[in-house]
């Protein structure tokens, strides 16, 4: 997505390329226009093409246009609405569920939460990064402790970045 939207060819793939009813007779603009946008899904169907596994492939070579194409794959991959909010109550409880290990390094720590919380993110949590900070100071090994008493008193812990904690 981030791709396509840099290479400006998100909305072609959103909202596709409205053909004119039959009979409807274009200007010489609308028709310029008409054919930039078919360019663009041309375009933005080779860059999927490029994008999507081999094995993939075979499934939606058939489509005729970048938005059928996305289509296809984000409710093949997607799911419905009530299949991606189960897989974000999962997501939130291995989140909540989540500790640092026992000899297991900060960053590796920090790594694993933020993969989950990613994760979330993706299917539409909105969880703000103060919780996320919290949470983990809350869940390091006790043998931090000394280091999360210091973070606290030096800082608002609601104004402090995941970046600045790590």
């Amino acid at each position: 997505e981030n791709f396509l939207r840099s290479k400006e060819y998100w909305t072609v793939v959103v909202s596709g390329v409205a053909e004119p009813a039959e009979g409807v007779v274009l200007t010489d603009a609308q028709k310029t226009e008409l054919e930039g946008l078919k360019l663009k899904d041309l375009k933005a169907k080779n860059y999927l093409f490029q994008a999507i596994d081999r094995s993939i492939l075979e499934t939606i070579l058939c489509k005729d246009t970048a938005k059928h194409i996305w289509d296809s794959m984000k409710k093949k991959y997607q799911g419905t609405a009530r299949a991606k909010r189960q897989q974000l109550q999962a997501l939130r409880s291995e989140f909540e569920m989540l500790r640092m290990k026992s000899g297991e390094s900060v960053t590796d720590y920090f790594s694993r939460m933020m993969a989950i919380v990613n994760k979330m993110r993706i299917h539409g949590d909105k969880t703000e990064d103060v919780l996320i900070v919290e949470k983990i100071l809350r869940s390091l090994t006790p043998k931090f402790n000394f280091v999360v008493c210091s973070i606290e008193e030096a800082n608002d812990v609601g104004l402090l970045s995941i970046d600045e904690l790590q």
